[in-house]
């Protein structure tokens, strides 16, 4: 039988799920018997080809900080970012491919090849961190069908478990990134209205906050650092985290404090913690306002509020939103495993509708009343030079192609005209965000598309973006009187620049991808 799987990788935790006989998920244990695998690669100082992925790790980095990594996802997309081990510069994308390899290898201790699968997003990563999470997946060795927003496998999982109806907002805080979604569900009809997040607020920063407070108390007691080598702060960090979960079932956590100038005793309060992480909730209390200014909602309007991930497990949380929304959000599935389990579902629905053939009758009756409808994250543009009707003067700006919460799949196209007379290029550049002004949107990426030689100015050229519903974009640049088209399907290296093997020409022109200094 084809195994269709979910993953959900994690900043701090990562996990499997698969489809079973009837359509429903189940998580995949490791082969250490874990439900949830830490993000966390050590490389052996003794053997290194060996390579210790999760539990291992994280204790292994107490004995040496320099060869272990953890939080990688907050690095996926960066270009710049490079770990050195051993002479070797690893990426965000080749160091995530080692978790998932391992997870890919786990599952099929016990299931066989694990071949197809849907990866979970943050909701507002961008095409480069999407895109980076595939090129992950692939370089696992997995067969990346699609990618899916982790709000959205959550309530996925959630609306077929629970009988739910209305206005739904998912409420996802897990360790280093922060979602709020809001989706419209009747049974196991899901349409997703729009999302808004942080890819730098999570349960890691609360960690942090809580080390900061250690090192305080140890400076007052000793003037001395509490922390003088990576491997203390590798620890104290574990410490740290142990007191955030500790504060979310208790008012009072305790610790040893073992110091080179002496060691002492501290007691860290749920009201100091809270105190501390207040800035975090507040920045996570504007998304929520956000959303719902996009939903055209009010609080009152929401129905439901699903918690997910580790961090919605902080008593503060719960109390904010229950004071913001008039009820208590709910806890209706396992907060740590409904993205993976989600993602599985998403899966099955994606093989169903590309592959039918391929699955399984058992999977096909048990997924066949799921209907989802997700939405376009961000808005994506091409930069070009309009005439300032009051000036006279061409003004270079932002021109936004594709918008935001359109629901999936989308298409649009412009028409843009060349600027000068001879006219042989056009630098085409793809853009995501929400703003005219070029300084405040990203430049996906950027290329030369050629023209034919000697024609005078304002000959149109086509822009057409689509988004498919497995969240992969597609860009077409068109000269309409000599036909020639540069066909981009928007994958991204481990570089963050454009695959050139996921650019067709068609004609004689050059690869290419998104702006325009066109009209």
């Amino acid at each position: 039988m084809t195994n269709i799987v979910g993953i959900d990788l994690g900043t701090t935790y990562s996990a499997l799920a698969i489809l079973n006989a009837i359509g429903r998920p189940e998580i995949i244990p490791s082969a250490d018997g874990e439900r949830l695998i830490p993000s966390a690669i050590f490389f052996d100082e003794e053997n290194p080809d060996m390579v210790r992925i999760g539990i291992e790790a994280v204790n292994s980095r107490h004995l040496n900080a320099q060869r272990s990594v953890r939080w990688i996802k907050r690095h996926m997309g960066d270009p710049n970012y490079r770990r050195t081990i051993d002479g070797k510069d690893w990426t965000p994308v080749e160091l995530s491919a080692l978790i998932l390899k391992k997870l890919k290898e786990d599952g099929a201790i016990e299931h066989g090849e694990i071949r197809d699968a849907v990866i979970s997003v943050p909701a507002h990563f961008d095409e480069v961190r999407r895109k980076a999470t595939m090129d992950a997946g692939t370089m696992a060795g997995l067969n990346v069908i699609g990618i899916v927003n982790e709000p959205v496998a959550a309530a996925l999982y959630y609306a077929t478990t629970r009988n739910v109806s209305g206005n739904i907002l998912v409420y996802d805080l897990g360790g280093g990134t922060f979602d709020v979604t809001i989706l419209n569900a009747q049974g196991h009809q899901m349409d997703i209205v729009c999302s808004q997040g942080d890819h730098a607020l999570g349960g890691v920063d609360f960690d942090r906050k809580v080390l900061e407070m250690l090192e305080e108390k140890y400076k007052q007691e000793f003037n001395s650092d509490l922390i003088a080598t990576d491997e203390d702060r590798a620890r104290y960090e574990d410490e740290a985290e142990d007191i955030k979960r500790t504060l979310s079932r208790r008012t009072v956590a305790k610790k040893m404090l073992y110091g080179p100038a002496g060691n002492m005793r501290v007691e860290i309060t749920r009201e100091m913690f809270e105190q501390a992480i207040a800035e975090w909730m507040e920045r996570a209390d504007i998304l929520i306002e956000v959303a719902l200014e996009q939903a055209g909602l009010e609080p009152g309007g929401i129905d439901k509020v699903l918690l997910v991930g580790g961090s919605t497990r902080i008593p503060l949380v719960q109390q904010r939103l229950e004071k913001m929304f008039g009820f208590t959000p709910e806890v209706a599935v396992n907060v740590d495993e409904c993205v993976a389990l989600g993602a599985a579902l998403q899966a099955g629905l994606t093989m169903l509708r590309e592959k039918p053939d391929d699955v399984p009758a058992g999977i096909a009756s048990g997924l066949k009343d799921i209907q989802l409808t997700d939405v376009c994250n961000h808005s994506y543009g091409t930069i070009c030079a309009p005439l300032d009707r009051e000036t006279g003067r061409r003004v270079i700006q932002n021109r936004i192609i594709l918008q935001k919460n359109t629901p999936l799949p989308c298409e649009a196209t412009q028409t843009f005209y060349t600027l000068t007379d001879n006219q042989e290029e056009i630098e085409v550049t793809v853009t995501q965000g929400e703003d005219t002004e070029v300084q405040y949107v990203n430049k996906i990426a950027t290329h030369k598309f050629k023209l034919p030689p000697d024609r005078l100015a304002g000959c149109p050229v086509q822009v057409t973006y689509s988004y498919d519903v497995n969240q992969r974009m597609h860009c077409t640049f068109e000269d309409v009187e000599s036909g020639r088209v540069l066909e981009v399907d928007l994958s991204l290296d481990q570089d963050g620049k454009v695959s050139e093997s996921n650019i067709k020409e068609k004609e004689e022109q050059t690869a290419a991808v998104g702006h325009s200094k066109v009209e």
